[in-house]
């Protein structure tokens, strides 16, 4: 029977290794590091736009640089986003998951991105890393996912197996459950389909207890969980190693995809399909995303959290792709969860 990996006995809370003294500083340096990083990077494929900072500030405490590219080459919108904010206590939608934070001061600092490229052929991409303190509590979170338009097998394993390899060098089973909770976090349950085809997403990570610390106990990552059972406490000096790997893993994993689809000459037929699917992406971060809840509920800077959204959508009413066209299998192959880092078609 799975535990209730929330409650403070199974968090190991007596035994959870401490942050050391300068935890928030460097946490916080290597999230503007990766905001950096990823921006410069970004202009040098895109080849045309710049990205426009927006420093902004918080009222009860902290603030953000958010940066902006627009009508690009290759981006038609792409926000990279750093903040650093705290305050008297966490709003609800995270002290339902981790009680034992409530009554402390808060601390949470992160780097997440959403890109929106022009050439339906090149997919949309989200990444989040964030580091939260509350008083005794800590933890890591974050992941990165792909939202492709048109199915490419070797776009959706390269991006997986990247990830899978940066997952691998901290531990055997961290790709395999954050990869199933990947999937079930990105999913539209009012659609019944997956946003893309997922990647790794991991949360409330500090050391100790399960692996999965999901809400569903009856879910693919909850019952793979089950099976591998609690691993060996870790340290924060570890996780921390973990969340950087994936932080700079998201480069080598999205550019090579970009590179490889930018020149594909695409019609009106693509770029309609691609903006009824950008509808899903906007049904999601409006309705599930837990950044933009928590970022609303902690009155952050509203156009920062919002600019996930992307610059043109379209809705249709009861869409049915075509039998045997490449819409049809996004639906049929991709929009359902696969073992990507070792697809063989």
């Amino acid at each position: 029977m799975l535990t209730n990996s929330h409650s403070p006995a199974v968090q190991g809370q007596s035994t959870r290794s401490l942050p050391p003294s300068d935890a928030k500083t460097r946490v916080s340096q290597f999230m503007r590091q990766l905001q950096d990083d990823i921006t410069q990077k970004l202009e040098q494929v895109d080849g045309k736009a710049k990205f426009k900072e927006d420093h902004w500030e918080r009222a009860e405490g902290g603030g953000g640089r958010s940066r902006i590219m627009s009508e690009g080459n290759i981006f038609e919108k792409a926000g990279v986003g750093f903040s650093e904010v705290w305050g008297d206590e966490l709003p609800p939608s995270i002290l339902t998951q981790r009680p034992e934070a409530k009554g402390h001061n808060f601390y949470v600092t992160g780097t997440s991105l959403v890109l929106h490229p022009r050439n339906p052929y090149i997919p949309t991409v989200h990444l989040n890393y964030r580091y939260f303190e509350a008083g005794p509590v800590w933890w890591f979170g974050g992941g990165a996912d792909l939202t492709p338009y048109y199915p490419f097998a070797e776009d959706a394993t390269h991006f997986h197996q990247t990830f899978k390899t940066a997952c691998d060098r901290h531990h055997s089973e961290y790709y395999p459950i954050f990869k199933r909770w990947c999937d079930e976090y990105f999913y539209l349950k009012h659609r019944d389909e997956t946003r893309g085809i997922g990647g790794i997403f991991f949360d409330y990570q500090d050391g100790t207890g399960d692996l999965y610390r999901g809400p569903h106990i009856d879910s693919s990552a909850a019952i793979y969980n089950n099976q591998i059972g609690t691993p060996p406490t870790r340290t924060w000096e570890e996780l921390f190693a973990f969340a950087q790997e994936c932080g700079k893993s998201f480069l080598p994993a999205y550019v090579p995809i970009v590179e490889k689809r930018q020149s594909t000459e695409y019609g009106e037929r693509e770029r309609d399909f691609q903006l009824y699917r950008r509808g899903r992406y906007v049904e999601f971060n409006l309705v599930f995303d837990r950044g933009t809840i928590f970022g609303l509920q902690t009155n952050g800077r509203t156009e920062s959290i919002l600019m996930s959204l992307p610059p043109l959508v379209r809705w249709e009413y009861g869409y049915k792709p075509e039998p045997n066209t490449p819409e049809a299998e996004l639906y049929e192959t991709f929009l359902k969860p696969q073992d990507w880092a070792n697809w063989h078609k």
